[in-house]
């Protein structure tokens, strides 16, 4: 099977020039000549702004062959075709019912329909997009960005507690389940609707994780943006989603003879150094007003870069000590978390990790099943370790040590030493 494009999530805070560096990353990286396709869910005001003039609507695209190509994200015009193709799929049921029609220009999208607009244009752009080697997205601001690539895992997980598996294989035996329980048993679309919901839910996971996938930050630099750093990179690593490089947008330059602006640039510096990042950090200068076709230009052929080849995927690690001292670590990545915003809760099989406004629900190596929690620490920094302890009611006890021949004479009645 040919692997799709690779795909570039941009995202940060808000209102620090996320759309900005997400169309001049696709303009750099159109420049070093891999063909790449611009998705946004911007007003289209502001993308004809920036890119000179306001892309279609997804799925048709702009592209005269010098540029990226672009589509936007209208996600009300999704919301209405989904409705409306749910309708169609179900008319022989709602004309049981006696329903009537809904109407596409009665139809409103509801709130998250622009999350699901926009996975639904990046999945089907990278199934289809044999042309293009490179997706950027323009997602929301950091915190809802994060949740929408998590959604994927996190409704694959719901599926999976209100129809687990073993009952949707386990055909054969409903009749007699039925009779044995006394309530009837879901029909066998359901089952196959959760089916081809976790296939689509598996490809759009295989999207968001995959190795051709990564994210890219930016921030214009504030406590406040240095902060929302820290939390979006926590909830990165958390959810396993690979950090492709970190943007400063809108630096000042240094030695300005204005004390102000000095002062400013100053502050600006103070906060990008010490951040300590494992990826490339990306200096962009203050623009001279909103930015345009020819900014994106001058960012493409200069500062920004294309996406970086391979960005690590934060994965958890698990570290045996039991030889030393009884105990098995989970090591998690979070890099960026406070202390004082990391929550830890063993449920079943799971364990719930939060850290400041991210949760997720890691299921368990079959190692720790067996195992109590014995404690956590951010230890090192940016790296939460969850000690399990064997639990002996359900850890294998040792065996013991086999006798030598020796010893089996000395115990036996009648041997020499007796």
């Amino acid at each position: 099977m040919t692997p799709g494009p690779r795909v570039l999530f941009v995202t940060g805070p808000g209102g620090d020039g996320t759309s900005t560096v997400a169309a001049a990353t696709a303009h750099a990286a159109a420049r070093a000549g891999t063909a790449t396709l611009l998705l946004s869910a911007e007003a289209p005001a502001r993308l004809a702004a920036l890119l000179g003039a306001a892309p279609p609507v997804w799925p048709a695209v702009a592209w005269d062959g010098a540029r990226p190509a672009a589509a936007r994200i209208d996600p009300a015009a999704d919301f209405r075709a989904a409705v409306l193709a749910g309708q169609r799929r179900a008319r022989p049921f709602l004309d049981a019912l006696g329903a009537g029609d809904l109407d596409d220009d009665e139809l409103t999208e509801l709130p998250g329909a622009r999350d699901l607009a926009l996975l639904h244009a990046v999945r089907t752009a990278r199934e289809g997009g044999a042309e293009y080697g490179l997706l950027v997205v323009d997602l929301p601001p950091y915190a809802d960005a994060i949740r929408l690539l998590a959604l994927p895992e996190q409704l694959r997980r719901y599926l999976r507690r209100l129809l687990p598996r073993e009952r949707r294989t386990a055909r054969a035996l409903r009749p007699f389940l039925a009779q044995l329980v006394g309530l009837p048993m879901p029909a066998d679309g359901i089952y196959d609707t959760a089916d081809r919901w976790d296939a689509a839910l598996a490809a759009l996971e295989r999207v968001v994780t995959g190795p051709g996938a990564a994210v890219r930050l930016v921030l214009d630099p504030s406590p406040r943006s240095r902060a929302a750093l820290h939390a979006a990179r926590a909830g990165l690593g958390l959810h396993g989603l690979a950090l492709d490089a970190v943007v400063a947008n809108r630096m000042l330059p240094a030695g300005s003879p204005d004390p102000r602006w000095a002062e400013r640039a100053a502050r600006q510096r103070a906060l990008t150094d010490g951040l300590g990042l494992p990826v490339p950090l990306v200096e962009l200068p203050l623009l001279d007003g909103e930015p345009g076709p020819a900014d994106l230009a001058d960012l493409a052929a200069g500062p920004v870069p294309p996406p970086y080849a391979g960005p690590a995927r934060p994965a958890p690690v698990l570290e045996d000590r039991l030889a030393d001292d009884g105990l098995l670590v989970w090591r998690l990545p979070l890099p960026g978390a406070r202390r004082e915003d990391v929550g830890l809760v063993r449920r079943g099989d799971e364990l719930l990790v939060t850290t400041g406004p991210f949760r997720r629900a890691l299921p368990l190596p079959s190692a720790l099943r067996r195992c109590t929690v014995a404690g956590a620490a951010l230890d090192p920094p940016g790296e939460l370790a969850v000690r399990f302890a064997p639990d002996p009611a359900r850890w294998p006890a040792p065996r013991p040590a086999a006798r030598s021949t020796v010893e089996g004479e000395r115990d036996a009645p009648g041997g020499p030493h007796e």
